[in-house]
């Protein structure tokens, strides 16, 4: 299992765009993704999931993936802390 906390840093926060942009990237993988906010955990394959988290500017998210490969694992994580230090192209 790898994982990583990051901040929500795009002002909108997490709306459709944004999470179908991370749907979009954690589906190119084949190990188990999660986000997490408190005690809300979430699949990263699910676009309602995402917005569901209500992940406004400034929110602490842990990007977990779990699978068999740990190099896919640490790949996952960070192509989709890649989109959250973007800002997702929006700024």
């Amino acid at each position: 299992m790898t994982e990583k906390t990051i901040i929500v840093s795009n002002r909108a926060g997490i709306h459709a765009r944004p999470s179908a942009l991370l749907v979009q990237t954690s589906k190119n993988f084949n190990c188990s993704i999660y986000f997490e906010r408190g005690n809300d955990r979430i699949n990263a394959k699910s676009i309602l999931g995402i917005i569901t988290l209500g992940a406004a500017y400034g929110t602490k998210i842990r990007i977990i993936a779990d699978g068999e490969d740990p190099a896919e694992e640490i790949e996952a994580v960070e192509a989709l802390t890649e989109l959250f230090e973007s800002k997702f192209e929006e700024e």
